[in-house]
């Protein structure tokens, strides 16, 4: 499952800076995809694939101290596109 993560930074230095020195931080089986800062350097979006939910909750609990996050469950335009064909 893909999920799009919405992080928001309560101060984006230390997260950084944690970033820097230990890394994603991110347990085995939960895979970056891709991501984005919002020009403020207070939100990142953020890409994840997990076959095991609760690995984004491992990942989660390595960071939350520093940022609050939204996870949202997500698919591909394209088989969204397929789902709802049928309905048209």
């Amino acid at each position: 499952m893909t999920y799009m993560i919405v992080e928001h930074f309560k101060d984006a230095v230390p997260v950084y800076r944690r970033f820097r020195d230990r890394g994603r931080l991110a347990p085995e089986g939960l895979r970056y995809l891709s991501s984005w800062v919002d020009e403020s350097l207070s939100r990142c979006y953020q890409l994840m694939e997990a076959d095991d939910p609760s690995l984004l909750n491992q990942w989660i609990a390595n960071w939350s101290d520093l940022v609050d996050f939204e996870v949202h469950p997500v698919i591909s335009s394209a088989d969204a596109a397929a789902r709802i064909a049928p309905r048209l």
